[in-house]
């Protein structure tokens, strides 16, 4: 790896969306916005601000329309929204989201177990909401379980690429490798991306890695330096595939910002307010969260000597 590399690195937002899904406290409308607008003053790029899916599946996002509608938009930002199928894109498109997120799993036993529908159909769904959407809002395809499937083991990287160069074909700009239960590891995820790049240009690919194993930030740097620019993160460390057992958090968004800092990597994210935030989570989702940057303090943040310590 060439460590020496020092492009910027382009973080994505996804606590208010993938970190709050799983939360069994209802978060009130009003704290969402006000964590999202939080958020857009730190200054990223894209914020996955909620989802439009049927609120008897994920009831902890069932407010998607109001928070989209009462969030202060940043100019320089992109509100994305996960949609599930038609009925999800067109209230997406009326709540002015700018970017509609879709997903499929390269993994069939996932997919059916996920968005109850083999991959053809979802792949075909796919198609009418890119005729639906493409005038309205940008669209972003996520492979999940591109790294691995917790039912069915290993993936198969020829398939993952030819889910994303299907996804191009339907004209759908953006695409995510997803390692939905954290089974990824550096190697691996340097020799697949290294590959989907070849179809792929860097500031259409997003990564999105997952802590469960504690190889979230090390897949990161692996995955930096194999050409990918764009990586999604969570404040806190929150969120977690609630269709995948065992699946824990995303990978922390201060940790990432942290450690890119840390290695004069740019990211153009403000570190001390995303601490600030992170540590407002616990309270908001009424327990402790995953990230360590926000209990640690950074590296900068120096204690005074001991009083019984001689000079």
């Amino acid at each position: 790896m060439n460590f020496a590399c020092n492009e910027p690195l382009i973080v994505q937002e996804v606590a208010p969306r993938d970190g709050l899904q799983i939360e069994k406290k209802w978060v009130e409308t009003a704290d969402k916005i006000a964590l999202i607008d939080g958020l857009s003053t730190c200054g990223f790029t894209r914020i996955e601000a909620g989802s439009f899916v049927s609120p008897k599946a994920i009831p902890a996002l069932r407010d998607g329309e109001a928070v989209f509608k009462g969030i202060a938009r940043a100019a320089d930002t992109i509100y994305v929204a996960l949609v599930p199928n038609v009925k999800g894109a067109e209230r997406a498109i009326n709540a002015q989201a700018n970017e509609l997120n879709l997903v499929m799993s390269a993994s069939q036993t996932h997919n059916r177990a996920n968005m109850r529908m083999s991959c053809e159909s979802s792949l075909a769904g796919f198609g009418d909401i890119v005729r639906l959407a493409s005038p309205h809002a940008s669209l972003n395809a996520t492979v999940a379980t591109a790294f691995g499937c917790p039912f069915e083991g290993r993936i198969d990287e020829e398939r993952v690429i030819s889910i994303a160069r299907a996804y191009r074909e339907l004209g759908i700009t953006g695409i995510s490798l997803a390692d939905t239960t954290g089974m990824a590891n550096p190697r691996q995820v340097a020799r697949l991306v290294t590959r989907v790049l070849e179809h792929v240009p860097a500031a259409d690919l997003t990564l999105h890695f997952h802590n469960t194993r504690g190889l979230g930030l090390a897949n990161v740097l692996a995955a930096y330096h194999a050409g990918a620019r764009r990586f999604d993160a969570a404040l806190g460390g929150l969120g977690g595939c609630p269709f995948a057992p065992g699946a824990s958090g995303n990978i922390c968004t201060e940790d990432l910002v942290n450690m890119c800092d840390e290695m004069g990597i740019p990211t153009g994210i403000d570190l001390a307010k995303l601490i600030m935030l992170s540590r407002t989570l616990p309270a908001l989702v009424d327990h402790d969260v995953p990230g360590q940057v926000a209990k640690a303090g950074r590296n900068c943040d120096l204690h005074p000597v001991p009083r019984d310590i001689k000079a």
